[in-house]
C-alpha cells in the first residue's frame, strides 16, 4: 500500500456530509489525481484511511459498445467503494453494473450498451470509517452514425463541464496583480521589464524577492507532478495563421491529464487539429495551436498538468492595422536590405519572419522601432542567396508580407571588418576576408585614403587584407572603410588610454615595507593614463582616507601614502587602485609593523634534584611579526622581591628547555621566562609553581578510615584520615585525587583536576540511584599512592525515608467557583524517589487535568473547573520503605440560582407555611440548602427564622393578627447566597379613625454655621518606608472646602497623597513614608461664614 502524505485544503462539498463530531483532514495520495479525507483526530494503529492505488483511466469508446472503468482500493477497514457522475445518477441497474473481482483485487463498474448520454465526468469513492478518498475520471462516447465528418463536435462527444480556476482573492490598492506574477514566473529574466511595463510597473528589482519565494513554491508543486522541465515558449503567432505556445517536460506519471485554461476557464482541445485548440506531443515537447484566430482569443493561456501550472502566457491582440505595407526587396550577395512598415497605432514590438523563420536582434539582422512606436524596420545584413523567400511581419493577429530577392554577386565579404578597441601605445590590427584573392582594395580613415608608413601598414595575404598600427595614438581613434570592386565594410576603431604603471616601479611597490611599532611607514607609486584619474588607497580590503594617522597626497603622475605611528595590528596587505574613463589598473605591497614578543606560557618543572631544577616552556602565541631570537630565564626565592638572571645577558637561551644548576639546597624557588626577537625583549612570563631544590619524595600509603558522611541523589560526601609516614617509603601526602567508576562501566574517572588538600570531599554529578565504586588516592611530589576503596558498591540516593506529607496545614476540603482554576499543591519528603498516583474517587484523573511531579512535591491543576471536577481526589505516594496517602474533597460549584415563586397556606392558625419551587441548581448541589428570612409590618427588619433546609417547605410560627408578614427565601451552599424570591404580603393591616394634625405657625431657622473641627488632628511617628493614615472630622454649612498643606504647600493637587472627604470626615493617606515627607502638616476648612484649620507634625524614623 502506498503511503500518503497529509496536504491542508480548506473543506469542500464532498465534506458537508460529514458524521456529527467527524473532522476534514485533507491528504493527498501519492498516485496523483486522489484526494483523500481523514474523518478522525488520529487513526489507530495498524489502522488506516481509504487510499485509491490504481485509479481508473480516462475512456474513449463507440456508441452501444461495452464501456468499464477499473479501480484498486485499500484501507483497513475494508473501504465501500462507490461510484457518481456529475450529471446524472447510476442508479439505473440496466446502464450501471458495480462489482468486485475477487481474482484481481479490482473494482469495476460496467455500462453495457454505452449511449452518448452517458458521456460524463465519473468519481470513484472509497470509504471506512476513518475516512473517504475519492477520484475523478471522464469517458467520451462516440456516435455510430458520422454522417458528417468534418463535425468533430457531432462525431466526439465529451463531457461538457466547465472548469475553472479558483479565482484570486480581490486586488487592493497598492497590491502586485496576481497576473503579473503569474507570468513573471513563467518568462525568462530578459522579458521581466517588457511585461512589467504592460502593468505599469516601472521599477521591477523590489519584486524579485518575493518572486523568487514564489518561484521555489512553484517548483516544489512541480516536482510532485513533473519530473524535468526544461524549454518554456510564450506565445507567437506563425505565418500560417496560428498561435503557438508550449513546454518541454517529461511527466512523473504519463496518464497525468494536462489541462488547457483560457482566463481560468478549462478548454477541450484536440489532438489531430479538428478542433480550435489543438495539442501535438513529440516525445517530451508539449505544443498547443490556436486556430482561426480573432480578437476574442486574447486572454491568459495557462497549461496545467492535474492541478498543478507549468506555463503561463498573455496573448495580447491590439486593435492596430499596417497603414503602411512592405515593399518587395533587392540586393546583391553581401549587401544589406531594409524593409519597413508603418502601424495605425504604436505597438512596442511586431514579429518578423523570413521564411517561416522568427528574425532577433543580432549579427545577421537589426530591428528598429521609432520614437513615436509607428514605425518598425528590419534590417538583414551581409544578404545571401539563402536568404531570398517571404519576409513576414505580423502585428496581433494581422500579418502583412513581401518579398526578397538576393543576387549572386562575384565578389563578396565572407569576413567584415569588426569594431576595436585598443590602448594608448598598443599595436592594433584591422582586417577582412574578401570572396576572391584577385582583388585589390583601398583603406580610409574618416573619408581620407590611407597609404603604407612608418607606425601604419597595409597587408595583402591571399583573401585576407590587414590594416596594422604598430603604436596606437589618440588620433588615430576613427571610422576604417575598406572597398573593394564596389564592396566595402566598415568598422570604428577607439583608443584608450587606461591607468598604467611602470614594471620597474610596481616591482619596486610590491616589495613589503617593514617598520617597528610606532614608527611611520611610507609608500609611493608613480603612474601614466589619460585625465582626469582617481586613486584610493586600501588596507586589508578597507578604503584609507585622510586623517590624523593617515596622510595621502596625489598628484597627475603619482601618489603616496603615509601611516603614522604604526601598531602591530596594522600588518597587512596595501592596495592602491588607479581609475579613469578607460579602466582601473590595482597594485599591491604588504605592511610588517614588528612588536615586542606576547607572553610565553609560565615554565612548567620536569624535575627537582638538590642542586639541579630542570625546566621547560612554550613560545609565546604572538612573537611580534618577527622571529624570536631566544629567551631570558629568571629564578626568585620564596620571599624574596628581586628576580635574577638565571642565563648569561649576552646568550639568550636558545632552546625552549634549560637546567638550572644555580640552586642551593633546601631552597624553594619560583621561574618565568622572557621571550626576545628583534625589537628586543618582550614581557615576562607568569611565574612557574614554587619548586623545592632536594631529590625527589617517596608516594605517600593508603589513605585510612574511608567512610561515607552524607549522600543525595547526586551527591557523596566523603571523609578518610591521612596515611601513615614511613621515612624512606612512604613521605607525607600533600593531596586527594577521589576517583568513581559505575558498575557498568571498567574505567575510573578523577573527581578533580588538582588535588583536594582536606581530607573530605564531595562527589558531584551523579545519575540518581546509579551505584558507583569509589576510591581515594594520596599523592605528593613523589607521585601517586595506592588507592583504597570501599568493600561495596554506593548507590547514589539519600538514606532511606518512609513518604511523609510535609505541610501540616494542608486542607482536606476545598471549595472552587466554576470556570476558575484549581490548583492543589501537596509537599512531601520520601527516599527514594516516590511514584505519585492521583485518583479522583477511586479511580484515575481526567485527561485534562494535568499533575506535575518534583522531588518534594505534586500539583494537581485544573485549568477551567467545572462541577463534574467535584469530588474525593486522592494523592497516593509510595516508594521501597512505605506508601502514605492522602483525602481532598473538592467541590466545583458556583453562586446559586434562585429558588423559583413561593405560596402561602395557613393551616393552623397563628402559624404560615411557606411552600417553593427548588432552585435549578438543586439537583446537581447535593449541599444546596434554603434559608427563610422574614420580616413584619411593626419591626421592618428582617432576620432569619430558618436555615440549612433540604426541603422545599417551611412553616413560621407567631403570627399575630392585624399584622402583614413579609418572607424571602434564599437559596444557599458553599459560595453563599443566592438573589431572594419574594413571597407574597401575607395579613391585614388594621383600618384606624382619620384625625386631623393642626400644627402651630413655624418660624424659619437658620441652619448655617461655620466651620468647626470636630475632631482635630493627631500627631504621627511613622517608620520610614510604611504607610501614614491621617484623619480629622469638621462640620459647617454650607458644607466647606477642605485643603491639606504641608509646610504652606497645597497637597491637593499632589498625586504621592491620597486625599478624601466623606461627610465631613477628611483624610489623607502617605503611601510610603520617606524622609521628605516629615514636616507640618495643616488641613483648612472655609465656607462664605468662615474659616477653621487644625495641625500636627510627622516624625519619620529610621
Amino acid at each position: 500500500m502506498k503511503r500518503a502524505t497529509e496536504d491542508a485544503h480548506p473543506q469542500g462539498k464532498d465534506d458537508e456530509d460529514l458524521p456529527p463530531g467527524a473532522v476534514a483532514i485533507k491528504k493527498r495520495s501519492r498516485v496523483p489525481g486522489v484526494m483523500i479525507t481523514q474523518h478522525v483526530e488520529e487513526v489507530p494503529k495498524g489502522k488506516s484511511t481509504p487510499d485509491i492505488t490504481r485509479k481508473p483511466f480516462a475512456l474513449t469508446i463507440q456508441e452501444g459498445k461495452l464501456a468499464f472503468f477499473k479501480a484498486v482500493v485499500t484501507g483497513d477497514p475494508t473501504p465501500t467503494v462507490t461510484w457518481a457522475r456529475t450529471k446524472g445518477d447510476t442508479s439505473d441497474p440496466e446502464k450501471y453494473r458495480m462489482r468486485y473481482d475477487e481474482k484481481n483485487g479490482e473494482y469495476l463498474l460496467e455500462m453495457p450498451n454505452v449511449a452518448v448520454n452517458q458521456a460524463d465526468t465519473y468519481k470513484c469513492f472509497a470509504t471506512n470509517m476513518y475516512g473517504k478518498a475519492v477520484c475523478t475520471t471522464t469517458l467520451t462516447v462516440i456516435e455510430a452514425s458520422q454522417n458528417d465528418p468534418e463535425d468533430f463536435r457531432k462525431l466526439l462527444k465529451k463531457t461538457t463541464i466547465v472548469e475553472r480556476k479558483k479565482k484570486p482573492k480581490p486586488q487592493k490598492e497598492g497590491e502586485i496583480d496576481p497576473k503579473l506574477l503569474e507570468l513573471l514566473l513563467s518568462a525568462q529574466k530578459k522579458d521581466y521589464e517588457r511585461i512589467c511595463a504592460d502593468f505599469g510597473v516601472t521599477d521591477f528589482r523590489w519584486l524579485l524577492k518575493k518572486l523568487n519565494m514564489l518561484k521555489k513554491e512553484r517548483e516544489e508543486e512541480q516536482s510532485k507532478m513533473v519530473e524535468q522541465l526544461d524549454k518554456v515558449d510564450q506565445v507567437v503567432v506563425k505565418t500560417d495563421g496560428t498561435a503557438e505556445f508550449g513546454v518541454d517536460m517529461k511527466l512523473k506519471d504519463p496518464n497525468s491529464q494536462v489541462l488547457l485554461y483560457k482566463d481560468g476557464v478549462m478548454l477541450p482541445y484536440s489532438s489531430n487539429n479538428e478542433m480550435k485548440h489543438n495539442l501535438q506531443q513529440k516525445g517530451s515537447k508539449y505544443t498547443f495551436s490556436i486556430r482561426e484566430l480573432g480578437p476574442e482569443d486574447a486572454g491568459l493561456y495557462q497549461i496545467d498538468v492535474e492541478d498543478c501550472n507549468v506555463l503561463s502566457t498573455d496573448f495580447k491582440i491590439p486593435e492596430v492595422e499596417f497603414s503602411s505595407k512592405l515593399q518587395d526587396g533587392k540586393a546583391k550577395e553581401g549587401e544589406s536590405v531594409e524593409f519597413g512598415c508603418s502601424l495605425s497605432a504604436p505597438v512596442d514590438k511586431i514579429t518578423w519572419y523570413s521564411n517561416d523563420k522568427v528574425m532577433e536582434e543580432g549579427e545577421k539582422c537589426n530591428i528598429i522601432v521609432s520614437e513615436d512606436k509607428l514605425v518598425h524596420k528590419l534590417v538583414i545584413k551581409d544578404c545571401e542567396t539563402s536568404d531570398s523567400g517571404t519576409i513576414t511581419a505580423i502585428v496581433g493577429i494581422t500579418p502583412c508580407h513581401a518579398s526578397l530577392c538576393v543576387e549572386d554577386a562575384r565578389v563578396h565579404f565572407t569576413s567584415g571588418l569588426s569594431d576595436t578597441v585598443s590602448n594608448k601605445g598598443e599595436s592594433v590590427e584591422l582586417s577582412c576576408v574578401l570572396s576572391s584573392e584577385n582583388c585589390v582594395g583601398v583603406w580610409y580613415k574618416d573619408g581620407k585614403k590611407l597609404e603604407s608608413k612608418d607606425d601604419v601598414k597595409i597587408v595583402k595575404d591571399g583573401c585576407t587584407h590587414k590594416l596594422i598600427i604598430s603604436s596606437c595614438k589618440e588620433e588615430d581613434a576613427g571610422r576604417y572603410r575598406f572597398e573593394a570592386d564596389g564592396r566595402k565594410s566598415e568598422a570604428a576603431l577607439a583608443v584608450e588610454d587606461p591607468p598604467r604603471i611602470d614594471s620597474e616601479a610596481l616591482g619596486k611597490f610590491s616589495e613589503p615595507v617593514i617598520v617597528r611599532a610606532g614608527d611611520n611607514a611610507a609608500f609611493a607609486l608613480p603612474f601614466s593614463g589619460k585625465e582626469p584619474m582617481k586613486v584610493h588607497w586600501y588596507k586589508a580590503d578597507e578604503e584609507l582616507l585622510s586623517g590624523p594617522s593617515v596622510r595621502i597626497e596625489a598628484s597627475n603622475t603619482q601618489s603616496s601614502l603615509r601611516l603614522i605611528k604604526c601598531q602591530r595590528k596594522d600588518t597587512g596587505a596595501i592596495k592602491i587602485k588607479i581609475k579613469n574613463e578607460h579602466g582601473t589598473i590595482e597594485a599591491q605591497s604588504k605592511l610588517i609593523v614588528l612588536a615586542f614578543p606576547g607572553q610565553p606560557a609560565p615554565p612548567k618543572v620536569v624535575s627537582a634534584f638538590k642542586d639541579c631544577i630542570n625546566l621547560t616552556w612554550l613560545p609565546p602565541p604572538n612573537t611580534g611579526g618577527a622571529s624570536l631570537v631566544g629567551y631570558n630565564l629568571q629564578k626568585r626565592k620564596r620571599g624574596s622581591n628581586l628576580w635574577n638572571l638565571v642565563n648569561p645577558p649576552e646568550e639568550p637561551i636558545k632552546e625552549k628547555k634549560y637546567a638550572v644548576k644555580d640552586v642551593f639546597e633546601g631552597a624553594e624557588y619560583e621561574f618565568r621566562v622572557v621571550a626576545i626577537n628583534v625589537s628586543g625583549a618582550g614581557e615576562p612570563s607568569l611565574p612557574s609553581d614554587f619548586v623545592f631544590a632536594r631529590d625527589p619524595k617517596k608516594p605517600p600509603g593508603k589513605v585510612t578510615d574511608l567512610k561515607l558522611t552524607g549522600s543525595s541523589y547526586n551527591t557523596l560526601c566523603l571523609a578518610w584520615s591521612k596515611p601513615r609516614v614511613l621515612r624512606g617509603v612512604e613521605d607525607e601526602a600533600k593531596g586527594y585525587f577521589v576517583e568513581v567508576r559505575p558498575i557498568e562501566s571498567v574505567d575510573w574517572s578523577r573527581c578533580s583536576s588538582t588535588a583536594a588538600i582536606q581530607t573530605s570531599f564531595t562527589v558531584v554529578g551523579l545519575k540518581p540511584m546509579a551505584m558507583y565504586w569509589v576510591q581515594v588516592i594520596a599523592a605528593n611530589e613523589g607521585g601517586e599512592g595506592f588507592p583504597h576503596g570501599f568493600d561495596n558498591y554506593i548507590i547514589a540516593m539519600p538514606p532511606p525515608v518512609r513518604p511523609r506529607f510535609t505541610d501540616q496545614k494542608m486542607k482536606s476540603f476545598v471549595v472552587m467557583r466554576a470556570g476558575n482554576t484549581l490548583r492543589v499543591h501537596v509537599a512531601f519528603e520520601a527516599s527514594p524517589l516516590p511514584d505519585i498516583t492521583w485518583l479522583k474517587d477511586g479511580a484515575p484523573v481526567a485527561r485534562h487535568v494535568t499533575v506535575t511531579n518534583s522531588a518534594k512535591g505534586s500539583q494537581l491543576l485544573i485549568p477551567t473547573a467545572e462541577r463534574s471536577d467535584s469530588g474525593i481526589y486522592t494523592i497516593m505516594v509510595k516508594n521501597l520503605v512505605g506508601q502514605e496517602t492522602f483525602n481532598i474533597e473538592i467541590r466545583v460549584t458556583d453562586d446559586p440560582k434562585p429558588p423559583g415563586p413561593v405560596e402561602l397556606e395557613q393551616s393552623v392558625p397563628g402559624t404560615v407555611t411557606l411552600s417553593w419551587t427548588p432552585s435549578p441548581d438543586e439537583k446537581r448541589d447535593d449541599r444546596l440548602h434554603y434559608m427563610v428570612a422574614k420580616r413584619d409590618s411593626v419591626k421592618r427588619t428582617w432576620r432569619t427564622v430558618a436555615d440549612h433546609l433540604y426541603n422545599n417547605k417551611f412553616t413560621a410560627a407567631n403570627i399575630l393578627p392585624g399584622r402583614e408578614y413579609f418572607f424571602r427565601v434564599f437559596a444557599k451552599n458553599d459560595m453563599g447566597f443566592s438573589e431572594p424570591t419574594e413571597a407574597p404580603t401575607w395579613g391585614t393591616t388594621k383600618k384606624r379613625e382619620k384625625f386631623t394634625l393642626v400644627f402651630a405657625e413655624s418660624k424659619p431657622l437658620n441652619l448655617q454655621t461655620s466651620p468647626d473641627f470636630l475632631v482635630p488632628l493627631k500627631m504621627h511617628a511613622a517608620p520610614q518606608g510604611y504607610e501614614c493614615y491621617m484623619t480629622c472630622a469638621v462640620r459647617g454649612n454650607p458644607a466647606p472646602h477642605v485643603t491639606w498643606y504641608r509646610d504652606n504647600m497645597s497637597l491637593n493637587t499632589n498625586a504621592n497623597y491620597y486625599i478624601t472627604n466623606v461627610c465631613g470626615v477628611c483624610s489623607m493617606l502617605i503611601l510610603r513614608v520617606g524622609p521628605n515627607d516629615r514636616g507640618e502638616y495643616r488641613v483648612v476648612a472655609e465656607n462664605n461664614l468662615g474659616v477653621a484649620e487644625c495641625s500636627t507634625t510627622l516624625t519619620v524614623r529610621e
